[in-house]
């Protein structure tokens, strides 16, 4: 019983600390400083000049706020609307319930991005920000942000799947991201706590970066062979 109340006493600490960071913005301190150390590292400018946005539609756990339900991609949950430079970092980010459209969303982290880095004037987007029908965010952008929002297409003589120019950058940011325990589902009861999260997720993959180790990612293959060993062990005994 003492164990488990010095563990239940330092999770409750581990998380009042936590949420302090995330009041008073250390988190957004953090991880900005070393964002623009790793660029400096790769021999680029500390501020990107060009970016690209996306969404992320994820499942939460039961409950908690913003949590609705993504009819095209039939998911019930969060969507994590996102901006990176061109090497893949983390600029802004803005979690929403999934029914908001990629549109809706966007205005929000691109107002984002005009306030935290002026000296971004062009973000790639796909199809899904603008069409024939509905293009009054690139107009938006421009007029109100000094930002141009262009789309990135393929070729229209290619069939089926094809890696889009600039698109792949975002998509693979997505792809780490999810490699993290916690954010490989949306646990959080609030849409501020999803955003820090996702954050300290990035914060750890720029930390192995500088310290020049190579990204190790807890496979499900890995995963089971544990259990199965655990299994093994406790029938041994």
């Amino acid at each position: 019983m003492a164990d488990a109340s010095a563990r239940s006493d330092a999770l409750g600490r581990g998380h009042r600390r936590f949420t302090k960071w995330r009041r008073d913005g250390t988190w957004d301190r953090v991880h900005d400083e070393l964002r623009r150390r790793v660029r400096i590292r790769a021999g680029r400018d500390p501020e990107p000049s060009a970016a690209v946005i996306d969404a992320q539609s994820i499942k939460t756990s039961e409950g908690g706020e913003a949590r609705a339900f993504d009819a095209g991609k039939r998911t019930t949950g969060r969507k994590r609307h996102v901006i990176v430079g061109t090497t893949g970092l983390l600029l802004v980010v803005a979690v929403t319930s999934a029914s908001v459209q990629d549109r809706a969303g966007g205005r929000a982290v691109l107002a984002r991005l005009a306030v935290g880095f002026r000296t971004i004037s062009l973000v790639w987007a796909d199809g899904g920000y603008a069409n024939s029908v509905d293009s009054k965010l690139l107009s938006w952008a421009r007029d109100a942000l000094d930002i141009v929002v262009e789309i990135a297409k393929g070729a229209d003589d290619v069939k089926g799947f094809k890696v889009l120019p600039r698109r792949w950058v975002v998509e693979r940011s997505f792809g780490r991201l999810v490699r993290n325990r916690r954010p490989a589902r949306d646990y959080e009861r609030l849409s501020a706590t999803s955003e820090a999260m996702i954050k300290v997720a990035v914060i750890r993959l720029m930390l192995v970066r500088l310290a020049g180790q190579p990204s190790r990612w807890s496979h499900e293959s890995h995963r089971k062979t544990a259990r199965v060993k655990t299994v093994e062990d406790l029938i041994a005994a």
